[in-house]
């Protein structure tokens, strides 16, 4: 009992804090902070105009957060959500593109499919390098991410380029009939369903299954995992390999659902922004999803912004800033708050 206070109240705490670093940053570039966090949360929340756009936009937040999530949960800190987004997008757009024409079924599985295949294989790669050459994984991943936008430049600005695409270099498209459509009559496209129904399946595997079980004991003890006669090495790379996998769904999700082909917004900072939502969820697959929400409709108000209070575009970014920082530093907290402990007793 008392973990699980500690585990909703502390986030709340750093949250609130973050709100008040925020604010007193807003003042000092003069406008209203009052005003501004309303506009935040109208942009948001306010409407069933605004919830659609948060929605997708928390969809890929909640795939990309599992690329940290994962990981961290066996002892690693990996960073590579970006480059492993890319690298699933850009492969689905090659596969869509590519088999263009058959049945639109077929081409949206196998976009799926080499999207998770080769994102999972590219975060596989950071494992892989910590197990057997004791590769720093935040190093490595970070690099890969940078290998992963070059690689996708290259692409799209050479072989892959649609000629009829001179402002927004992008990729020859998918066709529309292979793209993934919308919920009923709202703009939320299935992308949603993908990130909600693979953080449960996710949460299930690593709290309710042996295997996660053995996640965690590597994660909590290497030595002791090594011990007991748990294959560490396997249990690295095949937990690296889900982590991909699921982020490479976040990057199918933007060409099939989004683009209709790969272009340079498979860019987008989804994939930096997922390693905040993933911090902000302890590395909990089902705390993810409401993060996500959050943070989406963080991203999504930044428009309002710009246009209500002439703040840059960048100013969400600020306070995703913010409160990634305070999350780190809350980390500390956990299990010293001694007031805690009488009240969980309690109520336990």
């Amino acid at each position: 009992m008392y973990r699980l206070i500690e585990s909703i109240l502390i986030p709340v705490m750093a949250l609130l804090l973050s709100l008040l670093v925020f604010s007193v940053f807003i003042m000092l570039s003069g406008s209203n902070a009052l005003e501004v966090l309303a506009t935040i949360y109208r942009g948001a929340f306010g409407s069933w105009f605004s919830w659609q756009n948060t929605l997708v936009r928390a969809a890929p937040l909640m795939l990309t957060a599992l690329c940290t999530a994962l990981p961290a949960r066996i002892g690693l800190i990996n960073i590579g959500g970006e480059g492993a987004m890319v690298v699933g997008g850009l492969c689905a757009a090659v596969v869509g593109i590519s088999m263009n024409g058959m049945s639109p079924m077929v081409v949206m599985s196998a976009m799926v499919i080499t999207g998770m295949l080769t994102a999972g294989c590219w975060v596989a790669m950071i494992g892989a390098l910590k197990h057997y050459r004791n590769v720093n994984e935040t190093i490595s991943s970070l690099l890969l991410n940078y290998i992963a936008i070059a690689i996708m430049s290259f692409l799209i600005l050479g072989p892959m380029r649609d000629p009829a695409t001179l402002n927004n270099p992008s990729s020859f498209p998918i066709g529309e009939a292979n793209m993934i459509g919308n919920i009923g009559e709202s703009s939320i496209h299935w992308g949603l369903v993908f990130g909600l129904v693979v953080c449960i399946a996710l949460w299930f595997l690593m709290r309710r299954t042996s295997f996660g079980f053995a996640v965690d004991m590597t994660g909590g003890n290497i030595r002791a995992a090594q011990i007991s006669g748990l294959g560490v090495g396997k249990l690295i790379i095949i937990t690296c390999f889900l982590a991909g996998a699921a982020t490479g769904i976040a990057g199918v999700i933007e060409v099939a659902a989004v683009h209709g082909r790969a272009n340079l917004s498979l860019n987008s900072g989804y994939g930096y922004a997922g390693i905040l939502v993933a911090f902000l969820a302890r590395h909990n697959p089902l705390a993810i999803i409401p993060v996500a929400i959050l943070m989406g409709g963080i991203r999504a108000s930044s428009g309002l912004l710009q246009r209500g209070f002439d703040l840059p575009d960048a100013t969400t970014l600020v306070l995703q800033g913010i409160i990634f920082i305070v999350i780190l530093a809350s980390e500390s907290l956990y299990g010293r708050i001694k007031w805690l402990r009488p009240m969980a007793v309690r109520h336990g």
